[in-house]
């Protein structure tokens, strides 16, 4: 069996890290994402130290930055012949940052969190389709709970710009948007790419244990109910297990268009009255999820956003995607 490449984006910290660190130890190629090269090539130089394997890459790349992606997947496809697992691991969220735009002009997180993995994996479309079995993991988020709320939507209105000033634009609100955006937009990835045999699943990550630095981030009182929190949350290397179970078990090879919880058992979609029960237990994503004209609209969305960066939809036949 010919060497496997796997990418991880965010890899040099949390459960990032520790994925790494475990494809790694299983003499996988990783591929390390990041946006801070100083910050992330001690990380590096401790994993390759610490599995013994040099196979180790480590590339710069700002997933809120059309540019920086462009030039990162331009890198990848120049020096590998092939991409068999892509996690879409870094996410944006800066607790009590006021209203930011993207150096594309796209609100922060939505740019990272969503537009952003959606152009770098059309633009990544030929190094998967060289894999005998191409796997693409999105890391979820217990935030998209807040959607069991009856009449909570998706905020389309203040994506570039606030155009909504009585909207609420707390940092919670915009990170809660993004991340359900983003599981709308796996699943509908899922079914695009079943032409070529690309599998799209998503982890449903209730928390992970947060570092020292990540907790910086944090207000002080907000800090203090985080270190609370950080007593109940598992340990990065837990859901780092996860990630590579879900990515190299031949249990979940055919497997598509799924959100798995941290047992890795499938969630389904909520009832429409959901109990409280059912809205925390781990079984359960809300139904909005599955909303195909937002789905639609999500697509849409970021192929409107991402048209000029070397790719193009071709509208003749509604979901495939054609490189230049």
């Amino acid at each position: 069996m010919t060497q496997q490449n796997v990418l991880i984006t965010g890899a040099n910290s949390g459960i990032g890290k520790e994925a790494a660190l475990l494809f790694a130890r299983n003499d996988y190629t990783v591929i390390m994402g990041c946006r801070d090269i100083e910050k992330s090539l001690p990380v590096k130089n401790e994993i390759i130290s610490a599995t013994g394997n040099p196979d180790v890459f480590l590339y710069k790349i700002d997933i809120s930055d059309f540019s920086s992606i462009k030039t990162f997947c331009d890198q990848l496809k120049f020096e590998f012949p092939k991409l068999d697992i892509l996690i879409h691991n870094a996410a944006y969220f800066n607790h009590g940052e006021d209203y930011k735009l993207s150096s594309d002009g796209i609100e922060i997180a939505f740019a990272t969190n969503v537009v952003g993995p959606f152009l770098m994996t059309h633009l990544l479309l030929p190094l998967l389709k060289n894999s005998d079995d191409a796997r693409i993991l999105n890391a979820s988020s217990n935030i998209i709970k807040h959607f069991f709320s009856p009449g909570k939507s998706l905020d389309f209105n203040n994506l570039q710009g606030i155009k909504d000033s009585s909207s609420r634009q707390r940092v919670y609100d915009r990170y809660c948007n993004s991340k359900m955006a983003f599981l709308m937009l796996s699943f509908k990835m899922s079914e695009v790419f079943q032409q070529w045999n690309i599998k799209v699943n998503s982890l449903h990550i209730n928390g992970a244990r947060m570092s020292t630095e990540t907790l910086k981030k944090f207000s002080f009182w907000w800090r203090q109910i985080a270190r609370v929190q950080n007593l109940f949350f598992p340990r990065p290397d837990v859901m780092a297990q996860n990630y590579f179970d879900l990515c190299t078990s031949e249990e979940f090879q055919t497997t598509t268009g799924k959100l798995f919880n941290h047992k890795l058992e499938i969630m389904k979609p909520g009832p429409e009255n959901p109990t409280m029960k059912e809205i925390w237990s781990s079984h359960y994503y809300p139904a909005y999820a599955e909303r195909e004209d937002i789905k639609d609209r999500v697509w849409e969305l970021c192929s409107e956003l991402t048209k000029n960066i070397s790719i193009r939809y071709t509208s003749s036949t509604k979901d495939f995607w054609q490189l230049k």
